[in-house]
């Protein structure tokens, strides 16, 4: 990858959803808006090479989309010249000039996540349509996140649209009254957003920082507009894991796991804060899964060792979680929290009945070899890491699982002979 296309790439990372909710906001149009987007990168690899990459790259992608969005409006013959200068008239009016990077793109974010968040849609195109727009996530992507195919969540995101644009669904945050209505998927969806970041599904790092914080301030943010409980359970849970990001990778860039980290590299006076963030919702007394799973993040997170977690209270906690999230992840890592305390042959049952459910996904093998090895099982856990190592597409959690696997067939060898 040249320098020139780095950048770029860095830029679209970073701003792609701060630049589509502003020109999804100017156009009213979410195709138009990424079809302008994909034109402003096309025309950034003819132009920065000769001119340079500017100050503000984001800033200058932004420009040049609204300007290829309205040269397209102008030819297009079906819009209302009235419409037309509208826009013409309300970009002079930003004074926005392609020498002139420095300005703040209009921060539109949750006014968008609102948009694709309307009740008209169902629950799985709300998902999708934000995290296609606002987190930047290709449709392979939100398709893993949902467990699905490419072809049916790139017709579900298509249709979304569609019905955005038939149904006039305005672009606003909604009222007091409106938010509770609206709030889950919302939460859903940064959720989903935030833990894509901690994927990165087709990278060569193991996270994607960019996401990972644009999800939290999505959250901070509609904490400070709707503070219930749920959504600063939601923040907390997040927070402790972005606290623990440093540790995550050593020296060489190699995947570290929980039981391995090195505890002092994690951002503690980040945890400290969030635990007392956390002990003012669970007081409130109104419970709800991300309140649950930020409990048991934080039970990690205060644990001085691996081996001084408290194993016995974090599986109580997926116990109460799977009362209100019954889904077979929460009962992959319910299974393990239950190994951990030492009932690895329980633990393993409960795996088995989840095989059919997680057969694409690979923390399940993961997890399942995990399993085998603490029973002396090295045959079946090879097995498992082969297909795990099979599902991963990122290149540094593919390197962990190779490397595990040559160490217990190592150790499998040493042990026939």
């Amino acid at each position: 990858m040249s320098e020139i296309e780095h950048h770029l790439t860095r830029a679209l990372r970073k701003s792609s959803g701060r630049i589509l909710a502003s020109l999804i906001k100017s156009f009213g149009d979410f195709d138009k808006a990424e079809d302008a987007l994909q034109d402003a990168a096309a025309e950034a690899l003819r132009v920065w090479p000769t001119n340079g990459i500017p100050h503000n790259p984001a800033a200058w992608l932004h420009t040049a989309a609204k300007r290829r969005a309205i040269d397209k409006i102008r030819k297009d013959t079906r819009h209302h010249a009235k419409e037309t200068q509208q826009i013409l008239i309300d970009l002079e009016a930003t004074k926005e000039d392609m020498s002139e990077t420095d300005y703040d793109i209009p921060d539109e974010r949750l006014r968008l996540m609102f948009t694709c968040c309307h009740p008209a849609l169902s629950n799985e195109a709300q998902l999708a349509l934000t995290l296609r727009t606002l987190g930047g996530l290709t449709v392979r992507e939100i398709a893993r996140a949902f467990l699905s195919s490419e072809t049916a969540m790139l017709q579900r995101i298509t249709r979304a649209k569609k019905k955005i644009r038939d149904a006039g669904i305005p672009y606003e945050v909604p009222g007091i009254e409106q938010l509770a209505g609206r709030r889950v998927a919302v939460q859903k969806t940064i959720y989903l957003i935030f833990n894509e970041s901690y994927s990165a599904f087709e990278g060569q790092t193991l996270t994607r920082d960019d996401l990972a914080k644009e999800a939290i301030r999505l959250a901070a943010l509609l904490f400070r507009l709707d503070p219930c409980p749920e959504t600063g359970g939601l923040l907390c849970l997040m927070q402790f894991t972005h606290a623990r990001r440093a540790a995550r990778t050593d020296n060489d860039g190699q995947m570290v796991s929980l039981e391995h980290q090195d505890r002092s590299l994690w951002d503690h006076k980040t945890i400290k804060q969030t635990n007392a963030l956390l002990v003012e919702q669970i007081k409130l007394g109104q419970f709800g899964p991300y309140q649950f799973q930020a409990a048991i993040s934080g039970l990690h997170c205060q644990a001085q060792s691996w081996g001084a977690t408290d194993w016995q209270q974090i599986a109580a906690l997926y116990q109460a979680l799977t009362a209100f999230d019954p889904s077979p992840v929460v009962q992959l890592n319910a299974a393990m929290a239950q190994a951990n305390m030492g009932e690895v042959q329980t633990a393993l049952a409960r795996l088995q009945t989840l095989e059919d459910e997680l057969k694409g996904y690979q923390p399940f093998f993961a997890a399942r070899a995990e399993l085998h090895l603490m029973r002396g099982d090295k045959t079946s856990a090879l097995t498992d890491l082969d297909r795990a190592i099979d599902l991963t597409k990122n290149l540094i959690e593919r390197r962990f699982l190779l490397d595990k696997r040559e160490n217990v067939a190592i150790c499998k060898s040493d042990t026939e002979n």
